[in-house]
């Protein structure tokens, strides 16, 4: 089923919104996992692999074209990869449940030039979603949307970050910055 877009937003927004604090803690429990594997076509047509990522920091970027705050961290993204590349940093972003015309347009919108992979059906998104229990009301792939994960050389879960209080999104990437450079200072 494809997803309803401005229904789809209001309710993602208005869900995150609501979602308790003690809950939204509780789904960390993915941290230090392994992260799922997978293998999607990127939109230049080449397959990327998690086996291609091992090895390196990887920052997993799940968006969609239609998603305000991916719109608004979209340049950040693109930043944060140029910005740490040459520290062994790979960016990567995970597209839910789109058409590729759309997302070739959002990546000459935003200029991007990190691989964007294609996850057609939202499997993806879905393995690396939080459990039933939180935000039950939303596929597990619509969890996703807005969401940023940092997966170690190890193919270990290191950082997971939802959208769940939209009014403290970093479209900057601040945080997540902090949290790689702590990772890659510790290595």
């Amino acid at each position: 089923m494809r997803i309803r877009q401005p229904f789809l937003a209001s309710l993602l927004v208005a869900l995150l919104a609501w979602a308790p604090a003690a809950l939204a803690a509780s789904w960390n429990y993915r941290i230090g996992e392994e992260a799922p594997s997978f293998s999607l076509k990127a939109l230049d047509g080449k397959a990327l692999s998690s086996a291609d990522l091992k090895g390196q920091f990887t920052v997993i970027s799940f968006m969609t074209t239609w998603c305000p705050y991916c719109n608004a961290a979209a340049p950040h993204v693109q930043k944060l990869q140029d910005d740490y590349r040459e520290r062994g940093v790979r960016v990567v972003i995970v597209d839910i449940d789109e058409k590729e015309k759309p997302v070739q347009k959002f990546a000459r919108k935003h200029g991007l030039t990190c691989a964007i992979l294609m996850d057609d059906d939202g499997t993806v998104a879905t393995r690396f979603a939080p459990p039933e229990d939180f935000i039950p009301d939303l596929e597990r792939h619509e969890i996703m949307i807005a969401s940023f994960v940092i997966v170690g050389p190890d193919g270990k879960i290191r950082a997971l970050t939802l959208n769940e209080k939209p009014e403290e999104f970093d479209a900057r990437l601040t945080g997540l910055r902090g949290k790689l450079d702590a990772l890659l200072a510790a290595k």
